[in-house]
């Protein structure tokens, strides 16, 4: 008998020493040794994690799909792990913002849990974004699998950002595995009478950034994309990782930072490229270590050996 609940797209598995399995997960320190999926694997690109209460509450709800709709406007992907809550209204509020979003499950990728998610997961693949798991297809949902799973939510993205937990909190499991893959932790404040602002209160006392609007999410999130793209490049540099990359094609950007430092700031001026896009080609750039940036703030070419 068919299961109703199985989700309809294209499957998929990458190997970890494939050259599609993502960069930025595998430089944690337990990636998984295979990805299989449902969907595009082409959405697994650094992103944004957002995690929350499963009960959440109308303020935790309202904080996930506003924060989730302004990464979506930036054209960052939003990764999380389906939950029921905070988890699920960051991924609707990433489609209806139309930029892809990654769902890390708890079983296997072909078994859909929860299954009142269905739907969603659904939209998820037909907007191609994807349903992942490091789980065996066919493997059911265990209480060890879901916090396995989670350092794979954080070692995806380049910034952890949770809406709202209360003490104790399975979402600390996750936020661990941000800081033992050298991500960074950001928290939304709630009111400290609140026994649902409780966790997050405590992970800003602890060093967290905050997030109380859009403009201080922005900070957080440039912060930790510098951050997670400059200790990827390290250690690719401490393996050996070629500096010397030529440049390739009729790039744009390559050839105006091959004329003189440019900031990103400038960079978007002259060019007509989403604050997302940008973003995102900037860290390929330093990824494939053809562009660095200086203390001032600016990117220049790498100089070649």
């Amino acid at each position: 008998m068919d299961d109703p609940y199985q989700l309809d797209g294209p499957r998929f598995e990458i190997d970890i020493a494939s050259a599609e399995y993502p960069a930025i997960l595998r430089d944690t320190p337990d990636p998984p040794r295979v990805l299989r999926g449902i969907g595009n694997p082409d959405a697994l690109q650094p992103g944004i994690a957002i995690i929350g209460s499963r009960k959440a509450t109308p303020y935790g709800l309202s904080c996930a799909e506003t924060f989730a709709a302004h990464i979506a406007s930036r054209g960052i992907p939003i990764i999380s792990g389906g939950a029921m809550g905070c988890d699920q209204r960051a991924h609707r509020a990433a489609l209806d913002g139309g930029c892809p979003t990654v769902v890390v499950f708890g079983s296997a990728a072909d078994v859909t849990y929860p299954k009142r998610g269905r739907d969603l997961f659904q939209r998820v693949v037909d907007a191609q974004g994807a349903i992942i798991s490091e789980q065996p297809w066919g493997t059911q949902p265990l209480p060890g699998t879901f916090v396995r799973r989670n350092r794979i939510i954080a070692g995806l993205a380049a910034l952890v950002l949770i809406v709202e937990a209360g003490l104790p909190s399975g979402t600390f499991s996750t936020a661990d595995a941000a800081l033992r893959a050298n991500r960074d932790v950001a928290a939304v404040p709630g009111s400290i009478t609140s026994p649902n602002s409780r966790g997050t209160n405590y992970l800003i006392a602890q060093g967290a950034y905050t997030v109380v609007d859009n403009d201080t999410l922005d900070s957080a999130i440039d912060l930790a994309w510098a951050h997670s793209m400059y200790a990827l490049l390290a250690d690719r540099a401490a393996d050996g990782g070629d500096m010397t990359s030529e440049l390739a094609g009729d790039d744009p950007i390559l050839r105006a930072l091959a004329a003189e430092a440019l900031s990103a700031q400038q960079l978007a001026a002259y060019f007509d490229f989403s604050p997302g896009e940008l973003s995102r080609r900037l860290a390929q750039y330093e990824l494939d270590n053809l562009i660095q940036r200086g203390i001032d703030g600016r990117y220049q070419l790498c100089p070649r050996r």
